[in-house]
């Protein structure tokens, strides 16, 4: 006999129950082995192995992911501030699957259809004068090419770059970093570090983002003036620094680094790796800044992780040093055209469906007066800064001294945020508000009352 019971105004029979019960155990399985798997067999990055209790994600669609019991999260941290388009989006995996079927893989001195058509409309939302592309694995192989593209093109060898900076992990890349993770890997030459602009912790005693902003462009120069200008080859920045703490830049800033570069002569490369592809609102974040760079650097974003991929745009004149003598770089899997197919579809569907204007309305009418309002609530929070869906809130154990709050406090509040069912991005001392593009009101609603929640919390003691 099956017997009936209405739950939240729907009928589930006994053996609907069972059966989801039954589904919910072996997921349940599933999860533990796949940690188990995970424990024996994966090595991490930036991790002591043996403190590792790695979440488990076997899903995904949208804003959000699961595992294999079924539990939900929202996802506002896009994985690693990639998944712009969203978890699964329906476009980029048929071009992914419809590629496979096609050309699984071609060497990178081929040429390729899908690679041509990928590197037009990445060119198609550059500045005029970029008209080349070279395709890498992902941003830190974008950043060690462009380094080597300035290098060559000028002749000369330092490259500098902020401190509160992160740049990716490969030689050159991970020394152009400035925060610690370059420390232990200090392996390639040439690289100055100086000082960004961050009012909230201003290393140059400002009290107005017009100071602040003064006051960094006359650090910089100094730094130009005293490492000597004709042996720099480039200056290094993230139009918005993601990792160091969604540092947007004071007015004025970009365009004053750009005259810098322009009045000694050196190039400017512009990181573009996680601010780029409808992270602020805008294609690329530096069209908000009146600055156009030399070269512009970008991976996550493009396609959303689906595929690795980044690369560099290049400048024309700087293209035009190669047209005759040979660029010394390459990499096996440069447009592979697994990635290339879904760069085509992924920026062809944010296109089609407006999906950079929803990360600007997102961040404008929704995110901006939530995180406010929050702010307002909570002593806790320092400051609130972004733009589009690209956030950060500082954390402070005391608002008068700015304190950081510490380390363990922060692991509680990941701790309870996971515990609501939110993925959250943490840094240091923040919380990295940075859902994908394709975040609905309801889902931003969804968050801040978890954040709201969580941070009401009496979690200093």
């Amino acid at each position: 006999m099956v017997t009936a019971t209405t739950v939240n105004d729907t009928t589930v029979t006994d053996s609907t129950a069972n059966a989801t019960a039954a589904n919910a155990t072996a997921g349940a399985g599933l999860d533990q082995r796949t940690v188990e798997l995970d424990r024996a067999f994966v090595f991490h990055s930036w991790s002591a192995q043996g403190a590792l209790n790695p979440l488990v994600i076997a899903g995904g669609l949208g804003s959000r992911v699961w595992d294999n019991a079924g539990r939900s999260y929202l996802d506002f941290s896009s994985q690693l501030v990639n998944v712009n388009i969203g978890h699964q989006h329906p476009a980029v995996v048929k071009a992914i699957i419809d590629e496979v079927g096609t050309l699984a893989t071609v060497a990178p001195s081929t040429a390729n259809l899908a690679r041509g058509e990928a590197a037009k409309r990445i060119v198609g939302r550059a500045p005029e004068r970029f008209n080349k592309v070279f395709f890498t694995n992902g941003g830190a192989d974008a950043i060690e090419n462009a380094i080597r593209m300035a290098r060559l093109h000028t002749g000369r060898d330092k490259v500098l770059s902020t401190y509160r900076s992160y740049h990716g992990n490969t030689g050159s890349a991970i020394v152009a970093t400035g925060d610690w993770r370059r420390i232990p890997n200090e392996f390639a030459r040439g690289h100055v570090h100086f000082f960004g602009p961050y009012l909230y912790r201003s290393e140059f005693w400002a009290t107005s983002p017009e100071q602040e902003c003064e006051r960094a462009l006359r650090h910089l120069e100094r730094m130009i003036q005293s490492e000597g200008p004709t042996s720099i080859a480039a200056v290094l920045i993230e139009s918005i620094p993601g990792t160091a703490g969604v540092l947007v830049p004071p007015p004025g800033y970009l365009a004053g680094v750009r005259a810098l570069c322009d009045r000694y002569g050196i190039l400017l490369i512009l990181d573009e790796v996680m601010a780029g592809f409808g992270r602020t609102g805008r294609w690329f974040a530096f069209e908000g800044y009146d600055v156009v760079p030399d070269l512009i650097t970008f991976a996550k974003g493009v396609n959303s992780g689906y595929v690795p991929t980044g690369g560099v745009i290049i400048s024309d004149s700087i293209a035009h040093t190669f047209d005759t003598s040979v660029f010394p770089g390459g990499l096996t899997y440069s447009g592979h055209p697994l990635a290339m197919a879904s760069i085509v579809a992924a920026l062809d569907a944010m296109e089609d469906e407006g999906i950079v204007e929803n990360a600007a309305r997102i961040g404008r009418d929704v995110l901006a007066p939530g995180l406010a309002e929050l702010q307002a609530k909570h002593p806790v929070i320092g400051e609130v800064r972004g733009e589009g869906v690209f956030w950060a809130l500082e954390l402070v154990a005391d608002r008068e001294t700015r304190e950081p709050l510490n380390g363990a406090v922060m692991g509680r509040i990941k701790a309870e945020l996971l515990g609501r069912g939110l993925l959250p991005f943490l840094a240091d001392n923040r919380i990295h508000v940075v859902p994908p593009c394709v975040v609905t009101d309801d889902e931003v609603a969804e968050a801040l009352a978890v954040y709201d929640e969580v941070l009401g919390l009496d979690l200093l003691n």
